[in-house]
């Protein structure tokens, strides 16, 4: 019996959605372009540069910003804004 109720609970469940698995082309408010990779699925997403640095979306002017990780395990965006045209950032 219990083993039924898990098999009806397991099919309940949604799937998750896995991230687009590719390169993403993203324009920040400034104008510059930036490609970025999304990880995670729609309960824990992250995104990077193609060289696994991790980006954090700053929500005040919405430039996509390099993270770091606090003390306490958070992370945050730093003050460092991605740049687009004569950063690394924007190699293919």
């Amino acid at each position: 019996m219990v083993c039924m109720a898990c098999g009806v609970w397991a099919q309940n469940r949604p799937a998750r959605v896995p991230a687009y698995p590719g390169v993403i082309e993203r324009v920040q408010p400034n104008g510059d372009t930036i490609y970025i990779r999304l990880h995670g699925d729609e309960r824990m997403h992250w995104m990077t540069l193609e060289d696994g640095k991790t980006l954090v979306v700053e929500n005040k002017r919405g430039y996509v910003c390099y993270a770091k990780k606090k003390k306490s395990g958070k992370i945050v965006a730093t003050c460092k804004k991605v740049k687009g045209e004569n950063g690394k950032a924007k190699t293919k």
